[in-house]
C-alpha cells in the first residue's frame, strides 16, 4: 500500500508564507462585507517609545487620511472608484524672466507664510482639551497654506505634516533662553525661518535669536564677509562655524597628547609638538578676544569661522538677560532643517560622540538635552522643514531637504544642477566628455539631464540589464556629491550678483578630442540626428561583389567560404579527413552575405 502524506505534515515554505500574512493583520470590513477605506488603522498606541516618522511628501489619498484623522472625522470611501488624470509635468527649467516674476511675488507673499503656533493653555487645561486645539490648530494652518498656495499660485516647499514634531519645536523654544537657527552656507535664507524668530519673541522676549552658518568653509572669506555685512543690514547676529572642521582640528590636538604622553621622542621633537600646541592656544585666545571686544556691538558680525572652543565660549556669554528658563543654567536650543549638521555641531562641540549622525535626513527623532558644562544646557531639536517658497521641488533635493534615495524623479534636479556647474567643471570632476550639442543647438548651452547622465554612467559602468547606462544610479551619486560639497556651488545674497559672488575655475584638465565609437552609441541620445561623418561612412561605404564558391574543389580566381583571407591559389587536399578538427557551421550565402543586397 502506497505511503499516504499526513495532513497535519507542515512544509517550512508553507510555514514561513503563513507567518508572513499572520504578522500583516487582519482586513478591515464593514457589516455589508464590501471592502472600504478607514481611518481607524491602528488598535492601539504604543507609549512605550516614541512614534514619530518625519512627512513632508504625501500622495493626495495619504494627504486625505490625515486631514481627516485631524479633524476627528470618520470617513468611508469604496476601493473601486477609480478616476484617471493624464496629466503632463514641466521638468525643465525656469526662464529668466518667469525667475524674477516669481521671485517677486515670493517677496510679497513672505509675511503670510507662518509656523504653526501652539495653543495657549494653562494648568487647568487637561490633556485631551489641549490635544483637540492642537489639533485644530495645526489642521487651520494646513488649510491656510492650502489656500495661498492655491489662490496665489504660489510654489510652497513640502513642509513637515507631523504634528508631534511641532510639539517637539514648541518645546525646544519654551525651554530655551537662546534659540539658534543653523542654516547651510551655500543657501542660507532658504533654511533661514523669519517667521520662527517672530515666535521666538512671541514666547519670551528675553529669548535671544542667532543664525549659525555651518558648513563655512564651503566659503571663503569674501564671501563670508558679504554675508556678515548682508546681516549687519538686518541686525541680525550670525555666527559662522564648521562641525567638519571642528572635529578636524581636536583630532589633531588629540592625536599629539596621545603621541607625546605615549612615546619617548627626542628633545627636539617634543619641543616642537609644544609649540605646535601653543600656537594653536595664542589663536583661540586672540579670536576670543576679539569677540569680546565685538560682543557690546551687535550690529557688526565677523566672518571669521570660529573653532569649538570658541562658540562655547560665545554661548555663555551671548545671554545677557538675568531671567533665566532654569535657574543658574544657559539653555541654549539647536533649530534647523534636517541635515544642516545640528548634530554634527554637537558632536563637535564634545570631546565624544553623543549624538547619532546619518546622511539620510530626520536622523534626530525627538529633542536631546546634553550638558557641556554645569551652567550650559544644549536642547536638539529633530529637523523640521519649515514652509518657504521655492521655486521647483528639485530646489528641495539639490539642497540636501528632501531625502534622495527616495526621489521619484530624477531628470529635474539634474538638470538644475546642470545650470549651476558649467560643463567643464562636470568633465573635470568626473574625467568624462559630455556630447556637445550638434547642429542647430545652441553650443554654449548647459548640458541636458540625458547627456550628462549617459556619459558618467558609462563611464562609471553602471548599466542596465538591456546595456544602456543607467541614469537612476548615476542621478543619485552625481547628487550626493552636489550635496555633500564635492560639487560647490554658493548662492548669493538677495542684493548681490550671482555670477559676481561665486566664481568658477577655469579648466584644469586637457579637452578630450576622440570618443571611442563603443562610447559614443552608450551615450547617444534617443533620436538625435546624425553627423557628418556618420553619414558619410554609412552611405558611402565601398561594399565590393564577389564571387564565391562551397567545396574542397579549387577553382581558379574564386575564393571559398570558409576563409575570406585564403589566397586564390590555395592548395586543398582532397579525401583529407576532419577528424579532431572543428568544422565550420553550414551557413547559406544568401544569409552570410546579406549586407551587400541591402540599398
Amino acid at each position: 500500500m502506497p505511503n499516504v502524506k499526513s495532513k497535519s505534515d507542515k512544509s517550512l515554505g508553507k510555514a514561513l508564507i503563513n507567518d508572513r500574512y499572520k504578522k500583516r493583520g487582519k482586513k478591515m470590513t464593514v457589516d455589508n462585507g464590501s471592502m472600504f477605506h478607514t481611518t481607524e488603522v491602528k488598535d492601539g498606541f504604543d507609549w512605550g517609545r516614541l512614534n514619530l516618522q518625519s512627512v513632508t511628501e504625501e500622495s493626495s489619498f495619504q494627504d486625505f487620511l490625515r486631514t481627516a484623522e485631524l479633524a476627528g472625522k470618520e470617513f468611508q470611501a469604496e476601493k473601486l472608484n477609480v478616476q484617471f488624470v493624464n496629466t503632463k509635468t514641466n521638468f525643465g527649467v525656469l526662464s529668466e524672466s518667469e525667475r524674477l516674476e516669481t521671485e517677486q511675488k515670493h517677496l510679497n507673499k513672505q509675511d503670510i507664510l507662518k509656523i504653526p503656533r501652539r495653543p495657549k493653555w494653562t494648568s487647568e487645561t487637561t490633556t485631551e482639551e489641549l490635544k483637540s486645539m492642537e489639533n485644530e490648530s495645526f489642521l487651520n494652518w494646513r488649510r491656510s497654506l492650502a489656500l495661498l498656495q492655491e489662490n496665489e499660485d504660489l510654489q510652497i516647499t513640502p513642509y513637515e505634516k507631523n504634528l508631534d514634531f511641532w510639539r517637539q519645536l514648541w518645546r525646544v523654544v519654551e525651554r530655551s533662553d537662546v534659540v539658534v537657527q543653523i542654516v547651510d552656507a551655500r543657501n542660507p535664507l532658504l533654511f533661514r525661518s523669519e517667521d520662527l524668530e517672530n515666535y521666538v519673541k512671541e514666547v519670551g522676549e528675553e529669548k535671544d535669536n542667532i543664525i549659525l552658518i555651518n558648513k563655512s568653509d564651503f566659503l571663503t572669506y569674501d564671501q563670508r564677509r558679504i554675508w556678515a555685512d548682508f546681516f549687519d543690514k538686518q541686525k541680525i547676529r550670525v555666527i559662522f562655524f564648521s562641525a567638519l572642521q571642528g572635529q578636524k582640528v581636536s583630532e589633531e590636538l588629540e592625536d599629539i597628547e596621545e603621541d607625546v604622553a605615549s612615546s619617548n621622542p627626542g628633545i627636539n621633537d617634543l619641543v616642537k609638538k609644544i609649540d605646535k600646541v601653543e600656537e594653536k592656544m595664542s589663536q583661540l585666545e586672540k579670536k576670543l578676544e576679539n569677540m569680546k571686544t565685538q560682543d557690546g556691538d551687535w550690529e557688526k558680525n565677523c566672518p571669521d569661522i570660529l573653532a569649538p572652543e570658541e562658540l562655547i565660549a560665545l554661548f555663555n556669554t551671548i545671554h545677557k538677560n538675568p531671567k533665566k528658563v532654569t535657574e543658574g543654567i544657559t539653555t541654549i536650543g539647536l533649530v534647523g532643517y534636517p541635515n544642516v549638521g545640528k548634530s554634527s555641531t554637537i558632536n563637535s562641540l564634545l570631546t565624544e560622540k553623543k549624538v547619532s549622525v546619518s546622511a539620510t535626513p530626520g536622523k534626530t527623532k525627538h529633542f536631546q538635552t546634553i550638558y557641556l558644562q554645569k551652567d550650559l544646557l544644549l536642547c536638539d531639536c529633530p529637523g523640521l522643514v519649515m514652509p518657504s517658497f521655492v521655486l521647483t521641488k528639485a530646489e528641495m533635493i539639490l539642497n540636501g531637504i528632501l531625502p534622495i534615495d527616495q526621489m521619484k524623479d530624477h531628470v529635474s534636479p539634474i538638470n538644475q544642477l546642470c545650470t549651476y556647474i558649467p560643463r567643464h567643471i562636470l568633465e573635470d570632476k568626473y574625467g568624462i566628455m559630455i556630447p556637445k550639442p550638434i547642429g542647430i543647438d545652441d553650443p554654449n548651452r548647459p548640458p541636458h539631464s540625458e547627456e550628462l547622465l549617459l556619459a558618467y554612467g558609462y563611464n562609471r559602468g553602471f548599466m542596465t540589464a538591456n546595456g544602456q547606462p543607467d541614469q537612476a544610479k548615476s542621478a543619485r551619486y552625481i547628487l550626493k556629491d552636489f550635496v555633500n560639497g564635492k560639487l560647490l556651488y554658493a548662492y548669493a545674497p538677495t542684493d548681490y550678483v550671482q555670477e559676481e559672488f561665486h566664481i568658477f575655475p577655469e579648466r584644469q584638465r586637457a579637452t578630450r578630442t576622440y570618443m571611442p565609437p563603443q562610447e559614443k552609441r552608450a551615450t547617444r541620445l534617443p533620436g538625435s540626428a546624425m553627423t557628418e561623418a556618420e553619414f558619410d561612412a554609412i552611405y558611402f561605404k565601398n561594399n565590393s561583389a564577389d564571387a564565391y564558391a562551397r567545396g574542397r574543389k579549387n577553382m581558379p580566381h574564386v575564393r571559398p567560404v570558409s576563409t575570406s583571407t585564403s589566397s586564390v591559389d590555395t592548395v586543398y587536399i582532397a579525401g583529407k579527413s576532419s577528424k579532431g578538427g572543428k568544422k565550420e557551421k553550414k551557413v547559406k550565402l544568401r544569409k552570410q552575405f546579406a549586407h551587400l543586397d541591402q540599398h
